[in-house]
């Protein structure tokens, strides 16, 4: 009994211990483990403590924000890309451009009218010379106006010299040089330059007035005026035309001494070196025209050495006995494209020299004067070279001749390759010639050797003559071979005067048409003496 007694107060001891242990643990851990709660309570425990106390609500209720509410708010605010598109950087509209210019504006077209004094800054290539101390008066000397220009447009390219109209510019001797200028220089002529006529102005010569040399893209355009003023230097020159020699009309109608024009009063004497008006040297892709140039005291417009050159709606003038005063003089320039103008002056129209190739000329008017020539070639026993020379489309009145070629006795070299086309000739007293006799002096010495004339062609000459329709004049050492005549009808312009029947002299060919008058003196074929394989190679 004692025993058992004392193991029943140990079982009770125990179990009262079991309960306590238990009722501590579940209050300390009730809150952080309330999940795990189920697992620690034995099976067998009819009331657990904590079933009363309401499970608190599950995190992932609370975690997440409701995404009704984030979603609406990122794109319908913002207005779609295909809208903001145009909106950035739109250009100006038309009406607002003009009162903004332009960052940089381009260099005037070579159209531009020029405007008055003051009008270099509308454009930074452009140089006014009255900007740079030029008067416009016709009494000051604007030469110095007129250079200080010029160098300053030589160092921009596409640059622009304005000579403004409505003023008269007195300038002397003058050189706008290269070779370092920039290139495509405009010199826009509206007004109107003048030669001085006073003697000093010109020391003991100059062979040219206004020159441009080794420069490129050059152009030279307006309406304006180059008055070379040439009268004073033309008093004591004689003109020395050999083809008056073969003008012997009958009716005496040509006097011997032709009056020479005054037109200012003389300061004193010119000196005997006569300068060209407008001169171009040693430049490539030159232009000219619109301008007029007139009388000038010998050349009125040259071209030497240069390449690429056009010509084209300009005007020559000077009275039909102004002696030398060429109209456009060709020499060692090759490319050459000449049309649309009108060439008044006292000796050749165009004068093709030495050297030249590749000159096509249409569509110009020629008289007063002495025609379109090749030539003289060959003086003081030189080399000539002419190549590709077409003429075409020229109407010629009061003429001495229409289409010309004439080389002097012993020169070498050669002429073949021309063209003389649809040329009407109004009162023209040789209106085709050929003179391999060529001299301008008194006197000249019968030499064998010449210049070798082949290939040239003779079409659709017409019209009037007043002393012999054609004059071929060739060399006996060297003949003219390959003379091509097609539709020629030449009429003399009073038939009750003698006229002169056509002449010809070593002359070799082919008529290919009936002529009139007839020519019959062309020798056809080929010349016996001609071998003109080494002279040709001569002028490669």
């Amino acid at each position: 009994m004692k025993r058992f007694n004392t193991t029943l107060t140990r079982s009770l001891t125990f179990t009262l211990f079991g309960i306590a242990l238990f009722i501590l643990v579940s209050s300390s851990f009730q809150t952080c483990h309330a999940r795990r709660r189920g697992r620690h309570i034995h099976h067998h425990n009819p009331k657990p403590p904590l079933r009363k106390v309401p499970p608190p609500p599950p995190p992932p209720y609370k975690a997440p924000s409701p995404p009704p509410y984030e979603v609406p708010v990122p794109p319908p605010q913002v207005p779609p890309p295909p809208y903001e598109a145009p909106v950035p950087s739109p250009p100006p509209p038309p009406s607002k451009a003009p009162s903004t210019p332009p960052p940089s504006p381009p260099p005037p077209p070579p159209s531009l009218s020029p405007g008055g004094k003051g009008n270099k800054t509308a454009y930074s290539s452009t140089f006014n010379v009255l900007d740079f101390g030029a008067k416009g008066d016709g009494i000051a000397d604007d030469t110095k106006a007129f250079q200080a220009a010029w160098t300053a447009a030589c160092k921009v390219a596409g640059s622009m010299i304005i000579v403004p109209a409505k003023s008269e510019f007195l300038v002397g001797p003058i050189s706008f040089s290269g070779p370092y200028c920039q290139p495509n220089i405009v010199f826009q002529l509206d007004g109107t330059i003048i030669a001085p006529t006073d003697p000093r102005a010109w020391g003991n010569g100059l062979l040219q007035w206004l020159e441009f040399t080794k420069l490129a893209g050059l152009t030279v355009q307006g309406n304006g005026t180059i008055d070379g003023r040439g009268s004073p230097w033309w008093q004591d020159t004689p003109s020395y035309d050999d083809e008056t020699q073969l003008i012997i009309p009958l009716n005496n109608t040509v006097a011997q001494t032709p009056p020479m024009p005054v037109g200012v009063e003389l300061r004193g004497k010119m000196p005997s070196v006569k300068p060209t008006a407008l001169r171009f040297y040693g430049s490539l892709n030159v232009s000219v025209t619109g301008i007029t140039i007139q009388n000038s005291p010998q050349c009125h417009l040259k071209f030497d050495s240069c390449s690429g050159v056009v010509v084209h709606n300009i005007s020559v003038s000077s009275p039909g006995d102004s002696p030398n005063t060429d109209g456009i003089h060709l020499q060692n320039t090759k490319d050459v494209l000449i049309h649309s103008s009108d060439l008044a002056c006292g000796d050749d129209c165009i004068s093709i020299q030495t050297g030249c190739s590749n000159v096509f000329v249409h569509n110009v008017n020629c008289g007063p004067g002495h025609g379109i020539s090749i030539g003289s070639l060959g003086r003081f026993s030189t080399k000539a070279c002419v190549s590709n020379i077409t003429v075409r489309d020229v109407v010629m009145r009061n003429t001495m001749t229409a289409v010309r070629i004439k080389t002097w006795q012993g020169g070498m070299g050669s002429v073949q390759g021309v063209i003389f086309s649809n040329i009407q000739v109004y009162e023209v007293q040789l209106p085709i010639v050929i003179d391999q006799y060529y001299c301008d002096k008194a006197k000249c010495t019968n030499q064998s050797s010449a210049v070798a004339l082949s290939g040239i062609t003779y079409e659709k000459i017409r019209g009037t003559y007043t002393v012999k329709p054609v004059h071929f004049a060739c060399s006996d050492s060297l003949p003219c071979v390959g003379v091509t005549l097609n539709s020629i009808q030449l009429k003399p312009q009073q038939e009750k005067y003698h006229m002169y029947d056509p002449f010809c002299w070593q002359a070799f060919g082919e008529l290919t048409t009936p002529t009139v008058p007839p020519i019959d003196c062309l020798q056809l074929g080929k010349s016996p003496k001609s071998n003109l394989q080494s002279v040709y190679e001569a002028c490669l």
